[in-house]
């Protein structure tokens, strides 16, 4: 009788074994980034960095860093991560629907970091006095615009068409019309409208800055960003967003900066 009951106890629990064998393990809670204050990235991100930063600054309830110094350093680093992870999103989406740039375009974009990277290393280096700590960690906080535009020109490219559409043929004028014509640009005013020109405005700015720095380390730094922005296939608004960032990394402190930071 009492193999029977044993029997008939173990008959009625299996069922529920082999249902918590087929249960997946429960993975590991991810614990959040204490330096997000609480707020998730979504949040985070809508906030222009310097607020974020002067807001964690501020802050007098979670106790994280009680100097300044380094709580800008942390808030920056917190910035970056929600903007990184942001830029992956993007880059995985891109992936999965055959969006994305080709192994070609990645391996060009690659070797754009890579130089891009060396030129801001030599120029705060170079700096007279050496940048200090903030200075180093909003450069390599502004730099991560880059990659997020590489794949945000990729999410904003149409589908091409099989077919192109038909153009459609220009209705000749009527007889005994006037033949119209554009009137041609006069010099002074392609002079004017190239200097008016954006990437022409940043240009002659980040030249005068290296105007001003020793012979050496003008020609070092000149050689450097001439990787960067003479090698490699890269946009008119990315062109221009590097001459902007190697200003930021150039110029000195200033409550009216030439250059806005990008977000």
């Amino acid at each position: 009788m009492r193999r029977l009951t044993v029997s008939l106890l173990l008959l009625a629990a299996l069922p529920w074994l082999v249902f918590a064998q087929s249960q997946p393990a429960p993975g590991p809670v991810e614990k959040p980034d204490p330096d997000r204050l609480g707020m998730t990235c979504a949040q985070i991100l809508k906030m222009p960095s310097r607020d974020w930063t002067a807001y964690y600054s501020k802050d007098t309830t979670h106790h994280l860093a009680p100097d300044p110094s380094s709580r800008v350093v942390r808030a920056t680093a917190a910035y970056g991560k929600c903007y990184d992870a942001r830029t992956d999103s993007v880059a995985a989406a891109l992936a999965r629907n055959g969006k994305g740039p080709t192994k070609a375009a990645r391996a060009d974009f690659a070797q754009f970091e890579e130089a891009l990277k060396d030129f801001a290393a030599k120029a705060l280096a170079d700096q007279t006095p050496p940048a200090d700590e903030n200075k180093t960690a909003y450069a390599a906080l502004y730099e991560k615009q880059f990659r997020y535009e590489f794949y945000q020109e990729y999410e904003s490219k149409p589908v091409r068409p099989l077919k192109p559409a038909p153009v459609a043929a220009k209705p000749p004028a009527p007889a005994g019309a006037p033949a119209t014509s554009s009137p041609a640009a006069t010099p002074a005013q392609e002079r004017a409208r190239s200097d008016a020109d954006p990437v022409t405005i940043a240009k002659n700015r980040f030249g005068k800055l290296l105007e001003v720095l020793p012979d050496d380390t003008m020609h070092e730094l000149h050689r450097a960003f001439g990787e960067v922005i003479g090698t490699h296939q890269i946009s008119e608004p990315t062109r221009l967003a590097v001459y902007r960032y190697a200003i930021f990394i150039l110029e000195p402190a200033s409550p009216t900066p030439s250059v806005q930071p990008p977000f």
